[in-house]
């Protein structure tokens, strides 16, 4: 079967920019705050609406297509990627950042066809940005061509880290000692609290690399596209092929980088969506 990835772009355009509305109206209002799986990992009923409004677009034109949401499989526990066109959502990425007020959160839509990312939308309507990319056509950030830093030395580069949402001590210890060998090695180590922005900011060749076990499909798959349409590489933390379900990124802006960061972190099973 044909498909007409442009047309699906630009729905994809449509609806991050209507939730982003609710997204931007809700950031500024006081909010309902429930936990999932422990304390540190929250949602809020902007979440679960801004879910129901992409998906309920998305069922009405396109009934056969599949979906995969951050809300949705949290409430039934299950996550399946066929090779069906699946779109794969984040309604609010970044949630604790949206809960405490600090602007990095992003709506992420990401398409798979054949279980294969072929577009990304990443928009943040908080910073003013939107993030896109369709396989084969190029990154952008808003109008602007987004391409990959050219350094390749880790002590030239600035990596993101994040510390996530597992508050398991064997977890923890080997992401500190991640982050102390990371830091020994590069100018500098950052953290924006979403997964979706920090390949963003890759993409753009603000940050040269982005590490983290621990995320989920609907965190990386939007911003995968956007990394290798502006020239970069997403891989497994231990330098094998990106596994979408396996719970763990790596985004580099060349593969001597992304080679230089495998060898000095220890990759961390997070288990699988």
């Amino acid at each position: 079967m044909a498909h007409n990835i442009e047309e699906y772009f630009e729905f994809a355009k449509e609806m991050a920019n209507e939730a982003g509305k609710r997204v931007k109206t809700d950031f500024y209002k006081n909010k309902n705050i429930l936990v999932k799986e422990n304390f540190a990992d929250l949602v809020t009923e902007t979440d679960k609406a801004v879910e129901d409004l992409i998906f309920g677009r998305i069922k009405e034109k396109y009934p056969t297509h599949k979906c995969i949401g951050e809300e949705t499989v949290s409430a039934s526990g299950h996550c399946e990627l066929t090779d069906e066109p699946t779109w794969i959502v984040d309604p609010v990425d970044g949630t604790t950042n949206f809960v405490h007020g600090v602007p990095h959160t992003c709506i992420s839509i990401g398409l798979t066809i054949n279980k294969q990312p072929v577009l990304g939308i990443v928009h943040a309507p908080i910073l003013g940005e939107t993030f896109s990319a369709m396989k084969g056509h190029g990154a952008f950030c808003n109008e602007t061509k987004l391409s990959v830093s050219t350094i390749n030395e880790l002590n030239r580069s600035v990596v993101i880290l994040e510390g996530g949402t597992s508050r398991v001590p064997e977890i923890l210890d080997t992401k500190i000692a991640n982050i102390k060998s990371v830091i020994g090695h590069c100018h500098g180590i950052r953290c924006y609290g979403s997964a979706a922005i920090n390949m963003c900011y890759v993409a753009r060749g603000s940050h040269e690399a982005y590490v983290e076990h621990g995320i989920h499909v609907w965190d990386i798959a939007a911003a995968a596209v956007i990394v290798q349409e502006a020239g970069g590489v997403v891989c497994d933390p231990s330098g094998g092929e990106l596994d979408l379900l396996n719970r763990r990124v790596l985004a580099a802006c060349n593969k001597t980088l992304a080679g230089q960061l495998s060898a000095i972190t220890t990759n961390i099973d997070m288990g699988r969506d």
